[in-house]
């Protein structure tokens, strides 16, 4: 990794400070700046994988903090990597950076300057508490043994950002000074949500997010008048049945405890009102926790459709794009993150969720190649019932400030631990 113009070494006073200091104090000193950059962020969205302001923003937040930088060229992804003063091991600690192609309607102050695009995901929040763990940890260099790689990785909203880190080198990490082997031995991902009260964290082991791929149906007939339907081989009320087709295949194929969803979110046909159109297409989503389910789903949609289209002496062509794999947590790592998480929060506020969600991560790509877990962050704003807060993805979400100080703490725990440093 090429060093940054700003690498520059904490101080021994400073090493000093962070070691004499509690991680709850050094938490409570960053907050301002922690809120601050996580609002300049909401004002200013960007999507995919080219984040220019965004990258440009953290680059300046890490200002001066003892990183090496390695600025990612097939995207705006940013590698810091932070060396402790004794040889080790190195985890790894991701936040997300992009946002969303959709308006902002919650009226803050510090709402969206860009129409269309709205950080209704919450991962300016992950950014700004990536920064913040950053200046916390450069401040027990002294402490850690070995190191820790923050990745701020663009596009995670379905430009497969993580995708194009790894391929770009990203866990190509070197040895360490004395010649020794640094691996990544654990990864970490925090994702706040308005789903759950502030103060609180969840997690499972195993599958704890689903498989997204985009499903593509075209029926293809024989247009012509409305008023001789006879005379026609008509496309909609074919594409009308295998949409009812594929929400009974999903009740009746598809294993209860196995789950998989096909919402079909999207049909286009016809131009006129005395005009039967000669195709008609079907759009939509495919979601499963399971490779196993992921497939037989896939084939299942190409039969049924294909079935029902023959019938009615048609053409069904089926098209179904790969997404996302399953997001699988790591046993060993969810419970270390599930221990840590409450050794923060108290007892009872870390919570082994019972079942996936239907929802789609690309830190799956990590987590693929690396032990670790994604963490849900509670981020529910005051005042506000959980189980009726504008969720992830609304254009009127919101979330608790306050609840990036867990964030922050979560992460630089996770690190810390990680590496055996014993927390004061």
């Amino acid at each position: 990794m090429a060093k940054s113009k700003s690498n520059k070494p904490v101080s021994a006073a400073q090493e000093k400070h962070g070691a004499a200091t509690s991680l709850k104090d050094q938490v409570g000193g960053l907050m301002k700046s922690t809120v601050a950059l996580r609002r300049e962020l909401h004002k200013w969205p960007e999507i995919g994988n080219t984040l220019p302001k965004t990258r440009e923003q953290v680059l300046t937040a890490l200002e001066g903090l003892p990183l090496e930088i390695k600025l990612h060229e097939t995207t705006s992804g940013i590698a810091a990597m932070l060396t402790g003063d004794k040889p080790g091991p190195t985890v790894m600690l991701r936040g997300d950076m992009d946002a969303l192609p959709m308006p902002e309607d919650t009226g803050l102050d510090f709402a969206s300057k860009t129409d269309g695009y709205m950080h209704a995901c919450g991962h300016d929040t992950h950014t700004s508490m990536l920064v913040s763990a950053a200046k916390l940890l450069s401040d027990r260099r002294g402490e850690i043994p070995g190191r820790v790689l923050f990745m701020f990785q663009p596009g995670e909203e379905g430009y497969h950002g993580a995708k194009f880190m790894l391929e770009e080198g990203l866990l190509d990490v070197a040895k360490n000074k004395d010649g020794s082997e640094s691996p990544i031995t654990a990864a970490y991902a925090l994702h706040i949500t308005s789903s759950m009260p502030a103060g609180t964290i969840g997690t499972r082991s195993g599958p704890i997010m689903a498989s997204s791929d985009v499903l593509s149906i075209k029926i293809t007939g024989k247009g012509g008048h409305a008023s001789e339907p006879f005379r026609t081989l008509d496309p909609i009320p074919v594409a009308c049945e295998i949409v009812q087709a594929l929400q009974m295949m999903i009740t009746r194929r598809i294993e209860t405890f196995d789950p998989a969803v096909v919402t079909i979110t999207k049909l286009v046909a016809g131009t006129t009102t005395n005009v039967i159109p000669e195709s008609a297409l079907i759009e939509g989503t495919i979601r499963a926790v399971s490779e196993k389910t992921r497939n037989k789903v896939h084939d299942s949609i190409r039969r049924v459709a294909e079935g029902i289209a023959a019938a009615y002496e048609m053409q069904a062509t089926v098209e179904i794009r790969i997404g996302y794999p399953v997001t699988v947590n790591d046993a060993p790592s969810t419970d270390f993150a599930l221990e840590v998480a409450e050794s923060l929060l108290g007892e009872g506020k870390a919570v082994r969720m019972p079942s996936p969600i239907m929802g789609a991560e690309d830190f799956s790509y990590v987590l693929n190649k690396i032990p670790g877990a994604m963490v849900f962050l509670g981020g529910t704003p005051e005042g506000v019932n959980s189980m009726t807060a504008a969720p992830n993805h609304s254009n009127r979400v919101m979330f608790e400030e306050s609840a990036m100080a867990h964030g922050v703490a979560l992460y630089a725990s996770l690190a810390l631990r990680t590496l055996g440093v014993t927390l004061n």
